[in-house]
């Protein structure tokens, strides 16, 4: 699988990792669609960075489709609102 953070890289998942994937962004959905912004910073950060640790960075160079496009590292909560909701970015 393909993650894409906007403004930085796309990486390199293993297929095993989807579940773990989901449910980090299913914490951020739940906090979104609560309406309190109250632990959206650190639910998103920690998203990201499992993204980070866990993926293969794709070079550049290397023309990829991405199969989860993630928000940039600076989305602000209210541009969250748009984003997480419902059944999240990441596909079942």
């Amino acid at each position: 699988m393909i993650v894409r953070i906007s403004g930085e890289d796309q990486y390199r998942l293993d297929d095993g990792q989807r579940e773990q994937l989901n449910q980090l962004e299913e914490r951020v959905v739940g906090i979104v669609e609560s309406g309190a912004e109250d632990g959206f910073r650190d639910a998103f950060a920690t998203l990201l960075q499992f993204v980070r640790d866990n993926g293969e960075r794709v070079a550049a160079e290397d023309i990829e489709s991405s199969d989860v496009i993630l928000p940039p590292a600076d989305v602000t909560f209210a541009e969250a609102t748009g984003d997480f909701t419902g059944e999240g970015l990441i596909p079942d």
